[in-house]
């Protein structure tokens, strides 16, 4: 999704792993009792095995374009959207990530041979080059554009097909993950998330498996996921369609997962997400989480009045609101102990402080975690237009870029996610 998604502004289980132990012991909270907390609290699928109903097995590509290289399992990289401006290689080593993921718009903008030039490509290509792993998710913003689904058949259909075909020209083989779809269901006509959604993805993702099996023959470097699912912790959004979503990624022994956005307010929350996918996928297949956060928690506290401490020690009306100290900081750069002291003293972050690492172990308890990726650097569009209404955005990512100054080389950090991702590498 883009950060400024206008549908993000709504509020919005699995046993543990048989992985060994030892190889992801995190500290905090098991990942595996809050996703049986999160079991309890939602709807189980009725077969209790994968949305085929089989719970079987699925095979796995064996013919000769099948997947070449090693799989995935449990990785935590960094996410850049649309914007990779912002994203700087050394800085990300710094972090110990090793998988980066953006985002391709398919619009007219690639109506011209130049999916080279779009900036996720582009960055992504350059990053397969400085010993990163790469993801790359198409992304069909019909929503934002206001257009129907093109109809299978239909010149609207050919020209969405020529448009993934400069794509998986320029990546196919290179990237690592291609993800068919970013979010489905927001980027789609409200009135047209339903079968008619399934049919434009299927018959996307159908295209792209040929492309794959006729460009390599004998084997490809890229392996395919579909696109995110979103509000799985509203019943609202676990529809008929979703099913489907999840059935037609169990049938293809192509496609390899799929990918899941948990926004949330909550752990709890999260761990809906997780069990609906766990429960519904197949034995062999396994999920991406490109984007995670507890944004919406965070939207609900922009109107709080700030921590009398923070209000004392740095000489603030004890009448400022929290939105309002991120607008200072937007306007003028903390230093990097004020910014940390703002955070530490706020109870609604401070209580949540180890969130990331509950989260990725919750994801990598479930034993189907492929890569998660999380939000890297604070982009341009979250600081643009701030008020009190604005999705904050802006305190997830690990390098606080846009809040806190640069000093003494040293780029403006959220300490306790960036402490927090670095240790996830090593666990």
């Amino acid at each position: 999704m883009r950060y400024e998604s206008s549908e993000r502004t709504d509020t919005s289980g699995t046993p543990s792993s048989a992985r060994p132990t030892s190889r992801r012991r995190l500290l905090g909270v098991s990942g595996a009792a809050l996703l049986t907390a999160a079991c309890s609290a939602t709807d189980k699928h009725p077969s209790g095995k994968g949305s085929s109903g089989s719970g079987s097995k699925q095979p796995t590509p064996t013919g000769s374009d099948a997947p070449t290289g090693e799989a995935p399992d449990g990785a935590l990289g960094v996410n850049f959207n649309e914007d990779p401006s912002d994203l700087d290689f050394a800085e990300m080593k710094t972090l110990s990530a090793k998988w980066v993921r953006g985002f391709v718009p398919m619009t007219a903008d690639l109506d011209a041979n130049t999916a080279t030039q779009q900036r996720a490509v582009a960055k992504l290509l350059d990053a397969n080059g400085n010993d990163f792993r790469t993801i790359l998710s198409m992304k069909f913003p019909f929503m934002t554009a206001g257009q129907p689904l093109p109809k299978v058949g239909s010149p609207e259909m050919d020209t969405q097909l020529k448009r993934v075909d400069r794509v998986l020209d320029a990546v196919m083989g290179k990237t690592d993950i291609l993800t068919i779809g970013n979010e489905p269901f927001l980027e789609t006509m409200k009135d047209e998330r339903d079968a008619r959604l399934n049919v434009f993805y299927e018959y996307i993702a159908e295209h792209v498996i040929a492309y794959r099996t006729k460009k390599f023959p004998h084997g490809c470097r890229t392996r395919l996921y579909m696109g995110a699912l979103n509000h799985l912790d509203r019943k609202e959004a676990r529809t008929q369609a979703t099913e489907r979503w999840v059935a037609f990624v169990n049938r293809k022994p192509e496609i390899e997962g799929l990918d899941i956005h948990p926004h949330v307010d909550s752990l709890q929350a999260a761990g809906q997400y997780v069990q609906y996918v766990v429960s519904r996928l197949d034995k062999g297949k396994k999920f991406l989480a490109t984007e995670f956060s507890l944004v919406l928690l965070w939207q609900k506290h922009m109107g709080d009045t700030i921590p009398a401490a923070y209000a004392a020690k740095y000489h603030v009306s004890p009448n400022t609101r929290v939105w309002q100290v991120i607008g200072n900081a937007i306007k003028k750069p903390f230093p990097q102990e004020r910014w940390d002291d703002f955070l530490t003293m706020s109870p609604w972050f401070a209580s949540n402080k180890d969130y990331l690492t509950k989260q990725v172990q919750m994801f990598r308890e479930t034993g189907k975690l492929a890569v998660a990726t999380y939000g890297a650097v604070q982009i341009e569009s979250m600081q643009t237009g701030w008020g009190p209404h604005k999705m904050p955005w802006i305190l997830n990512p690990p390098y606080a870029n846009r809040t806190v100054k640069e000093e003494n080389g040293k780029v403006g950090r959220t300490t306790v996610w960036f402490d927090s991702f670095s240790g996830l590498q090593d666990s």
